[in-house]
């Protein structure tokens, strides 16, 4: 039997909940996680009319980009749209996931699909974030210590870009007394002891610390573990906001527009004016991402694709790269294609559906 947890899970190994902005509120928002799957219902949003799919099409559980609640409700009598969704989902015993900044701030994300879509090259992170990261020393005697690094390498410790199983070791001799209550691995009680040691370092992202320590505890040989944690201020350049990438060759102004119309399948963009220069670097940010711009010109992109532009906004590209604003719902709507691909890759026994709801607010004459 497959349950709501396993899904969330698995939504979770590619985009843990611990990278979502603080205003977010990416989780499961209704439902129960032991409840079993009978099918999955894809959407960018969740409205009362991507409930009414769900219902029609007999699945219990929809994963959307947009939590259908950012704030706290206080009361559910159905007076505006977040509301009455939530209540038909309750009734009907369907539950609601979102995947959300914490999607668009991973590799294989949000930001990396639109740049696949563009045809995009050496895609990486465009604003990496700090303080993610930590690091964990700890001593184990030294035949032990191939049995303990695979055992913290399993639950997340030592990935670094594209390498994995990272650490660094080096031997040295370990020096401790047993009490008289100990019960030592090695050496008696009351005895002075001295031990042939690997002191084992990893990186690890902090949000699997305490499963990190546990399994350190679990594994490691000694009664007591000596062991350390520290934070790194380093970048963690697997996770942050936006994406930045070549072409395959550099394009010219219009011949790029004409790409991105086509590629994102959009009816308009709006963009700064054009400055007559050749394009191959390009930044992109799904959705509202106007904060990212000194980036995008920092590294030399030649044009950023986002969303959500005011007026005043458009000065801030000054001639230095053109900004080009496509709709927060045509720069996001084929995270539906994402998540199914992901989830269709780990289940198979049941339907994981695109909504076949339009659920973009914004109309055009």
């Amino acid at each position: 039997m497959t349950t709501i947890r396993d899904i969330t899970n698995c939504l979770e190994s590619l985009a843990p909940l611990a990278y979502q902005e603080d205003y977010d509120n990416a989780g499961l928002i209704v439902g129960e996680y032991d409840n079993a799957i009978t099918g999955i219902l894809v959407s960018l949003d969740c409205t009362e009319d991507v409930i009414d799919e769900a219902i029609h099409k007999g699945v219990n559980l929809v994963v959307a980009h947009h939590p259908i609640v950012f704030k706290g409700l206080k009361q559910f009598n159905g007076k505006n749209y977040v509301e009455r969704a939530v209540i038909k989902a309750i009734k009907n015993d369907i539950a609601i996931y979102a995947t959300h900044t914490n999607l668009d701030h991973v590799q294989n994300g949000v930001n990396y699909m639109i740049a696949e879509r563009l045809g995009l090259i050496n895609v990486r992170i465009l604003a990496p974030k700090k303080n993610l990261l930590k690091k964990l020393v700890t001593f184990v005697p030294v035949e032990n210590t191939d049995t303990l690094l695979a055992a913290l390498h399993r639950v997340g410790a030592g990935q670094i870009g594209a390498y994995s199983n990272c650490s660094f070791s080096v031997t040295g001799v370990g020096r401790f007394t047993p009490s008289i209550n100990a019960n030592p691995y090695i050496g008696s009680p009351q005895k002075a002891e001295e031990v042939l040691e690997s002191r084992v370092e990893v990186v690890f992202p902090s949000y699997v610390e305490q499963s990190l320590i546990q399994t350190l505890k679990a594994t490691h040989p000694y009664e007591e573990v000596a062991y350390y944690v520290s934070e790194i201020s380093n970048v963690n350049q697997e996770v942050g906001a936006g994406a930045i990438g070549l072409l395959q060759e550099a394009t010219t102004e219009y011949a790029f527009l004409a790409h991105l119309k086509e590629a994102m399948n959009l009816r308009t963009i709006r963009h700064t004016p054009l400055l007559d220069k050749p394009i191959r670097k390009v930044a992109v940010c799904g959705g509202a991402g106007s904060f990212l711009l000194k980036d995008a010109i920092r590294q030399g992109a030649d044009v950023f694709i986002t969303s959500d532009y005011k007026y005043h906004e458009f000065f801030d590209a000054d001639g230095k790269i053109i900004i080009c604003d496509i709709g927060h719902y045509e720069s996001e709507v084929y995270t539906k294609d994402l998540i199914i691909s992901y989830l269709s890759e780990k289940f198979c026994k049941f339907a994981i559906l695109k909504s076949e709801v339009n659920t973009n607010p914004v109309s055009y004459f």
